[in-house]
């Protein structure tokens, strides 16, 4: 856990592919720049396009390049990365791969340590997985990890399946499933800012807070996504994984200590309390869309059903807007809205904590409308915080405006803000699992969200596409607040 410099051999299954072109990468330069990766490490890129060890490097040094934005000059750097062509399903492959290993684990006298990195299509994680077991990959004198990304299964009983499968070669201790916004900064801050602070964790609970809102908002559309997206949709792609982590880190009681297992246990049981939705409550609780023809950026765009790889008639929203309730002591009450979504106006991932109005406020005789306190955590692309709070207005009255508290992080970090990709693998290789998602959180986030993925999938929805591109999604996520006496905040800061 300590080891600064980790040594390790890290194996990619999918190194043609888009993630290792765009985040992996780069963040291994990154980590090898700032001098967390001891010379004694390598990279294996393996995938099933031909490739020489030379040809594999000029195109890891293009990636770098056009991710950085500089000219890689390091040789060195370049000089531990390795390629190997796989197929899936020939063990004689796994054996060279396992030859290859033993080779670059001797010449850069790393001791045998491996993480095995399945940036692919999940349907090959089980055959993946059996053969490194049988053909001794996993048999070494050091460690073994398995880095896998989302989504992981399709439902709950999908999720099972394939974790038994995985289950046969790896534990769940060697098992670490990406959440990239686990690896984002001021994610990470949240629990720093809630119980590092004796002004905000008194106030934590229904006695003080009226509602929390966590919007995640995307100007794109699916791009080249479109066969994956039309089969998974916003529900799956962001609420069951990104969407829920942030309410159990911003719902969970104090961990006994900073460790990975009482940190994951305090998650596990906000989730467990999250109310259960039953199909007759889906329509109450949840409002999905899905994106027509608009204007993003000042530029025309197609609707959902005319993108690339869709079915013209689809059914799959691209957006979703929800209310959580959580069923404890701390929260009984407290709505936690979520909303995100496809072609939105900006692309924006914020937090608002809306705060309780003063019992009696004296103010309101002398002022048109006194401000809610609201707590603000900007996770990206702006990462920071901001309190909004009421003062004076300048001058002889009493009237009360709205001001505001900042603290741009990345402001003051600028580009040494780690990418959460560089985090995660650092993590990893340290063997730190905190920021990466146990099976039980995986299990109870499916048993959550599967409900709903049942009603949406037996409703056709007659009123797709139901939100302009470029807007903030459907009147009915408005409806949703409106219900309860309150109202989605803005993005742009202007409360």
């Amino acid at each position: 856990m300590n080891d600064v410099q980790p040594k390790a051999t890290i194996v990619i299954f999918g190194a043609t592919g888009d993630l290792a072109k765009r985040k992996l990468f780069p963040s291994i330069y990154k980590l090898y720049q700032k001098g967390k990766l001891a010379e004694q490490f390598a990279v294996v890129g393996v995938a099933r396009r031909p490739h020489t060890d030379e040809s594999f490097r000029h195109y890891v040094k293009e990636t770098i390049e056009e991710a950085t934005k500089q000219e890689l000059i390091d040789e060195k750097f370049i000089s531990h990365f390795y390629y190997h062509s796989l197929d899936a399903t020939n063990t004689q492959s796994y054996e060279q791969l396992n030859e290859l290993l033993t080779r670059v684990e001797e010449q850069f006298h790393i001791p045998g340590n491996r993480i095995f990195y399945l940036a692919m299509a999940p349907e090959f994680f089980g055959t993946i997985t059996s053969h490194l077991k049988s053909e001794g990959l996993t048999a070494t004198n050091g460690w073994t990890r398995l880095v896998i990304e989302k989504p992981f299964g399709h439902d709950l009983q999908s999720a099972q399946r394939l974790n038994e499968e995985i289950r046969q070669s790896f534990s769940e201790e060697q098992i670490f499933r990406i959440d990239h916004y686990l690896g984002k900064e001021m994610v990470q801050n949240i629990e720093v800012i809630r119980f590092a602070n004796a002004i905000f964790e008194p106030l934590w609970n229904n006695r003080f807070i009226a509602n929390i809102q966590i919007t995640s908002s995307e100007t794109l559309g699916v791009e080249d996504r479109g066969r994956y997206y039309d089969h998974s949709g916003a529900l799956r792609d962001m609420v069951q994984n990104h969407m829920l982590q942030m309410v159990a880190l911003l719902a969970m009681e104090p961990p006994i200590k900073l460790t990975t297992d009482d940190i994951r246990s305090e998650k596990v049981k906000v989730l467990r309390a999250l109310r259960p939705m039953t199909h007759d409550d889906v329509e109450t609780y949840f409002v999905r869309g899905q994106y027509g023809r608009g204007i993003v950026r000042g530029q025309q765009v197609v609707g959902y059903r005319e993108e690339h790889s869709v079915d013209p008639n689809s059914n799959t929203e691209t957006f979703v807007a929800g209310k959580l309730m959580i069923d404890n002591f701390r929260w009984a009450g407290v709505p936690f809205y979520i909303r995100t979504g496809k072609r939105m106006t900006e692309k924006s991932t914020k937090i608002v904590v809306q705060f309780k109005d003063v019992p009696m406020n004296l103010y309101y005789r002398t002022s048109e409308h006194v401000h809610p306190n609201l707590l603000v955590i900007h996770i990206q692309p702006d990462e920071g915080i901001t309190l909004h709070l009421n003062a004076k207005k300048s001058g002889e009255s009493m009237k009360t405006t709205p001001i505001k508290l900042d603290y741009c992080n990345n402001c003051i970090d600028g580009i040494n803000t780690p990418e959460a990709y560089e985090k995660l693998l650092y993590d990893c290789m340290r063997g730190d699992a905190t920021n990466f998602t146990h099976w039980d959180e995986v299990a109870a986030s499916w048993s959550f969200v599967d409900p709903i993925s049942e009603v949406w999938a037996n409703t056709k929805a007659v009123d797709f596409p139901n939100y302009e591109a470029g807007s903030m999604g459907p009147k009915k996520a408005d409806e949703l607040l409106q219900k309860d006496g309150f109202h989605w905040w803005p993005l742009n800061g202007t409360m």
